[in-house]
């Protein structure tokens, strides 16, 4: 219900949208190189499970997350706590995101970004990289697989890494057989937002060693960072609980379990 009406809606936006995809790549080429968000990801899941710390104001499901967030301060007070990346959620209507907050996150800190939204066009794409995003989220269940595979092909020409967002192990073949080499497991249902908290653990084995893997959604403490460690995952790509914590630094730390992954 939820994902339905959220794509119609960016997906009319897109249909409108009269900007020629040519300059606009163009112009995505020159923008500053990435921080490299996948690279990051590796580097720090060696010996601790990495995290993706998420700046979101509101869900559809929740409504209001926190009064007055400030995107400067939550991703500095993020990168205090060693998250690893940052996820900014720029959909308005939905989230009560912007582009303003992912441009505001980035120059707080040194951490590289996700553009956290609903992208349905080779223009979004781009868009992300313009406006100074490290990586694009692409979600498997919203896209056709000639979309997956060209938006996956286009993010990669322009310098994006991409995080491809499953749900059951068919999203998963068709992540990888579009090229995905970092792969997440959304454990929140998108039709009817409830979580599932063993979701990630059952799938974590269908994502082959050397893809990136990464929890998303549910993720509460260290127990659930331990179990999704146990079962392989490279990082856990956390909001909620950030976002409502009085102490959101602690929270990351706390996740950032050591257990050699699997």
């Amino acid at each position: 219900m939820y994902l339905a009406k959220i794509l119609d809606r960016h997906r009319a936006a897109a249909q409108s949208d009269s900007r020629r995809l040519s300059q606009l790549i163009d112009e995505a080429k020159t923008v500053a190189p990435t921080r490299g968000f996948i690279q990051r990801l590796r580097d720090d899941s060696l010996h601790q499970l990495a995290v993706i710390a998420e700046i979101k104001r509101r869900s559809p499901s929740k409504g209001v997350l926190r009064e007055g967030v400030d995107a400067s301060d939550l991703a500095r007070t993020y990168e205090s706590g060693s998250a690893s990346c940052l996820s900014v959620l720029t959909d308005d209507v939905s989230f009560g995101g912007s582009v303003d907050d992912l441009l505001q996150a980035r120059v707080a800190t040194a951490l590289p970004v996700l553009r956290k939204d609903f992208t349905v066009s080779e223009l979004d794409v781009c868009d992300a990289r313009i406006m100074g995003a490290d990586c694009v989220l692409l979600i498997a269940a919203a896209l056709s697989q000639p979309e997956l595979v060209a938006f996956h092909q286009l993010a990669i020409e322009i310098g994006l890494d991409v995080l491809v967002e499953t749900h059951d192990e068919t999203e998963v073949e068709r992540a990888l057989l579009a090229g995905a080499t970092m792969i997440g497991v959304n454990q929140r249902d998108l039709v009817t937002f409830q979580v599932d908290h063993e979701r990630a653990v059952r799938m974590a084995s269908v994502i082959p060693i050397g893809v990136i893997r990464v929890a998303e959604s549910g993720v509460r403490d260290a127990n659930d960072a331990q179990s999704l460690r146990d079962a392989g995952y490279d990082a856990v790509l956390v909001g909620e609980s950030l976002v409502v914590s009085n102490d959101p630094a602690s929270v990351i730390a706390s996740l950032r379990v050591t257990t050699t992954k699997n």
